[in-house]
């Protein structure tokens, strides 16, 4: 990936440090396994589309520095993010919440 990501040089799966948080999440917009897209802006907004529905929350990093969304009305939750990396490029993330361990994996468009 060219961009805010290119001087970014890790492996498949390795964690995303809380310094590359922002940079991961709003390096573009990313397409998840069952077809929902997703948008971080910089200021801290985000919009999920599930099969045309927009859902508007925030994401932010958290004070123990890790990456975490709110949905209104109270939908909070906390993730583990790793990079998705494919011959030597980061392609997208994988997000691990930190309560529950479901998991779901986005590639950048």
């Amino acid at each position: 990936m060219t961009g805010p990501l290119a001087d970014i040089h890790v492996s498949d799966g390795d964690a995303v440090t809380t310094a590359h948080i922002a940079a991961a999440v709003t390096a573009g917009g990313l397409v998840y396994d069952d077809g929902a897209t997703q948008v971080f802006e910089p200021g801290g907004a985000t919009i999920y589309v599930e099969r045309g529905r927009p859902s508007e929350g925030e994401w932010y990093v958290d004070g123990d520095g890790r990456f975490c969304s709110f949905w209104p009305p109270s939908y909070r939750a906390c993730y583990d993010l790793h990079w998705i990396v494919e011959d030597g490029g980061i392609v997208g993330l994988r997000f691990v919440e930190r309560a529950g361990g479901s998991e779901f994996s986005g590639r950048y468009r």
